[in-house]
């Protein structure tokens, strides 16, 4: 092989990789797809933070209205950020259920957490080995998915829900589905 050839392939290659980096970097962490996205939600049986005896299937939280299904954690303090807007949400969107999903977190801090700070939720899940998470593909927390009455998951968002967000993305997606 030409002697020149052999010192153009390192250069090509750096030049590659440096391109691949920099279109990672412009990507938003927040568009993360989802292949659970129009899909039913998946089966679970978890116990329940405020009383662990009680199990919450999937199949009882399908068959109403529109969910909205928060995963969050007491270590999480983008949690912490996000909470106080999901409980002003939730007092004024009468019409959604929010459904906690406490992902790998200490019982009795997310009770106390919750019993400080007000809850958004109707019911939480205790995932307390992130199986849940795992079936939701998640890609931590906090995360949230919007559910349609007929069990079909038809958003997902990764990060933390401010008003802009929940106004730009999330109002749209519940008026197409409701």
């Amino acid at each position: 092989m030409n002697k020149r050839v052999l010192l153009l392939i390192p250069g090509v290659f750096f030049i590659l990789m440096i391109g691949l980096l920099l279109f990672g970097l412009g990507r938003d962490p927040n568009m993360v797809p989802s292949a659970l996205v129009n899909r039913p939600l998946p089966e679970f049986s978890l116990p329940d933070l405020v009383n662990t005896d009680v199990v919450i299937a999937s199949q009882d939280l399908t068959g109403g209205g529109v969910l909205i299904i928060n995963f969050w954690a007491t270590w999480c303090p983008p949690c912490h950020i996000e909470h106080p807007y999901l409980v002003e949400i939730s007092e004024r969107e009468q019409d959604l259920t929010f459904i906690g999903v406490n992902y790998k977190d200490d019982l009795e801090d997310a009770r106390l957490f919750l019993e400080e700070k007000g809850t958004p939720f109707e019911k939480v899940i205790v995932d307390l080995d992130g199986s849940l998470g795992i079936d939701f593909g998640l890609a931590g927390a906090p995360e949230t998915f919007i559910v349609d009455s007929f069990g079909m998951i038809r958003y997902r968002h990764v990060g933390v829900i401010n008003h802009q967000i929940w106004q730009e993305t999330f109002e749209p997606v519940i008026s197409r589905i409701k």
